[in-house]
């Protein structure tokens, strides 16, 4: 299911009603995946099979395939004003979560980070000394009311009018403000040059990729807003086994995790949907649901982690 789930290259947001859009998203997301042009893609051992546009099946070594990302550009003002209309949520549902760690390893890929950079990490949580410990992801949170943005001298983090809160590494001048503003430690500085695979060419800077990174500028996670204007999903989404995380539009109130869509309102009041750390007033666009009966024992999540690291939590977790 990982697999077949970790290729994200299905319409998502098109520019008619999502409603409709979304619910056969979700219905087709699992069946194959999507190779580079538009080809249906199932692996296979070594070969890959793939049923062409005119509709025949044939198999392939896999190292002849290379799927390029490609982006629409837009310009600066675009990039600073948002997609028109839009209104972008995010919704992660804890009991599905059992650190697969996919979405992190995704979203590194996506944005060319090194494996010791995460703009989407995953944490070990546990309210009280009473209650469970639960696996639990922690991206950027695009508040309605960001602390980060009213500190930049520079106007180079900004909020957006369809939700997002992006970074311009144009402006940025490394100053730190935002990161110390953050109240969730969502951000992170970029002391050095990133190793770029020969393919990055592909992309202009713009901060709607956030690619390739600059060296004396702050970073974090961006909900892949160039993956939006596609109507494709953010690959944290789609590369997660469990459906954990779902994305979508709250003016159209809808959300999908590729395999299912749901109303956004609807799911936030059943499952008493909450903000972390909301009473900071910050507003968060990122819901959680809180890990009710959940499918996997937290010990699952340690099979992913460096042995010492996960001796480190293990000891903390005896020790309440």
């Amino acid at each position: 299911m990982s697999e077949l789930q970790n290729n994200n290259r299905r319409d998502f947001l098109k520019k008619g009603a999502w409603g409709v859009t979304l619910a056969a998203w979700g219905q087709l997301v699992f069946s194959c995946s999507s190779g580079e042009g538009g080809e249906q893609v199932a692996e296979a051992g070594d070969t890959v099979k793939l049923l062409s546009p005119e509709g025949e099946l044939v198999e392939v070594k896999k190292e002849h395939l290379r799927h390029v990302h490609t982006i629409e550009k837009v310009s600066k003002m675009e990039a600073r004003h948002g997609i028109p209309g839009r209104k972008f949520v995010m919704v992660i549902d804890l009991a599905r979560c059992n650190n697969a760690r996919k979405c992190v390893s995704a979203c590194q890929s996506m944005h060319h980070l090194p494996s010791d950079k995460e703009w989407l990490s995953v944490r070990l949580m546990k309210d009280s000394e009473e209650s469970a410990p639960y696996w639990f992801p922690k991206s950027c949170f695009h508040c309605d009311n960001p602390p980060c943005v009213k500190v930049c001298p520079v106007n180079a983090t900004y909020k957006r009018q369809d939700g997002l809160v992006l970074i311009d590494a144009d402006r940025c001048i490394g100053c730190k403000f935002c990161m110390a503003a953050c109240p969730y430690s969502t951000r992170v500085f970029n002391w050095s040059e990133t190793d770029l695979p020969a393919d990055a060419d592909i992309h202009s800077y713009s901060p709607e990729t956030s690619t390739p990174s600059k060296v004396g500028t702050v970073e974090k996670c961006d909900f892949c807003p160039d993956m939006a204007r596609m109507g494709k999903l953010p690959d944290c989404v789609t590369a997660c086994p469990n459906g954990v995380i779902y994305f979508g539009d709250e003016n159209e109130d809808v959300i999908t995790n590729g395999a299912e869509t749901l109303r956004f309102s609807q799911v936030i009041k059943d499952r008493s949907g909450y903000r972390y750390m909301e009473e900071l007033g910050t507003e968060p666009r990122v819901w959680y649901l809180p890990p009710r009966d959940r499918l996997f024992p937290v010990e699952r999540g340690f099979e992913n982690l460096p042995e010492g690291l996960q001796d480190e939590l293990r000891d903390m977790l005896e020790e309440g």
